[in-house]
C-alpha cells in the first residue's frame, strides 16, 4: 500500500545522489525509523532558513535536491526535502497542503501578498509505527524565537503542526482549507492556486514560472 510513498518522484527526487548523501550523513548508523525521522526533521527544519521572499517557481527549483544548493527555502521546498530524505531512509512519506491564515505575518510578507492568507502551505507526513504522522519543518528555530512563537518539535509519534496560538495567547495560525495528501508536489494545482490568489505577483513579474 505504501510502495508509492517510498519511490523517487519528480520533485521528491530521493534517487538524487545529493539527497542520498545528505540523508546518510544525518542518520549515520541509526536503524530505528523514529530516530531516523526525528534526525532528518531537525536537520531540515534548522539547516535551511525559512524564506518566503526569494521564491523560484520553476520545476527544477522545486526538486528536493535543489534546496541542498542553498541554505534557505519556503515551506513547500522544505517539506519536499524532508519527504525525499525519509524515502532514502526507508520511511514512507507524502506531502500535505493547506490554506492558512497567519495572524502574525510580517508586514513585509503581507505587503507582498496583499493578504495574510498563505496558499498551499506545505508539510510532510511520515508513516511511522503503523500510522501517518504530520511533520512541519518550515520555520527554523531562530525564526520562531524572533517571532516569539514556540518552535515546532517532532518526536515521530505525534503530529507536529503550527499552533493556533502563541505563548501570549494571541491567535497565530488558522487552518482554512485542506488540499489533501499527495505522493509528489502537485505542481499544476500549486501554480494555479498561486495565480488565483496572488495574480498581481505574476502580472508584475515578481514571480516567474
Amino acid at each position: 500500500m505504501n510502495e508509492i510513498y517510498l519511490q523517487p518522484a519528480e520533485y521528491i527526487n530521493s534517487d538524487s545522489e545529493e539527497v542520498i548523501q545528505f540523508t546518510k550523513k544525518i542518520i549515520g548508523n541509526t536503524t530505528d525509523p523514529i530516530e531516523k525521522a526525528v534526525k532528518i526533521y531537525y536537520a531540515v527544519r534548522d539547516g535551511f532558513n525559512y524564506n518566503p521572499f526569494d521564491i523560484d517557481l520553476s520545476p527544477e527549483a522545486m526538486k528536493a535536491s535543489s534546496l541542498l544548493k542553498r541554505d534557505y527555502g519556503y515551506c513547500v521546498e522544505k517539506a519536499c526535502l524532508l519527504a525525499a530524505c525519509a524515502r532514502v531512509a526507508g520511511i514512507p512519506s507524502r506531502l500535505g497542503f493547506a490554506k492558512v491564515r497567519n495572524h502574525i505575518a510580517t508586514g513585509k510578507l503581507e505587503e507582498i501578498l496583499k493578504t495574510n492568507v498563505l496558499v498551499f502551505h506545505g508539510f510532510t507526513e511520515l508513516f511511522l509505527e503503523g500510522k501517518w504522522v504530520k511533520a512541519t519543518p518550515a520555520f527554523n528555530k531562530t525564526l520562531c524565537e524572533r517571532l516569539k512563537v514556540e518552535s515546532l518539535e517532532f518526536d515521530g509519534t505525534q503530529d507536529s503542526v503550527f499552533q493556533s496560538y502563541n505563548p501570549e495567547g494571541n491567535q497565530f495560525m488558522e487552518y482554512l482549507h485542506d488540499y489533501g495528501n499527495f505522493d509528489d508536489v502537485p505542481y499544476q494545482l500549486f501554480i494555479s492556486e498561486l495565480i488565483k490568489h496572488y495574480p498581481h505577483l505574476f502580472e508584475e513579474k515578481k514571480w516567474n514560472l
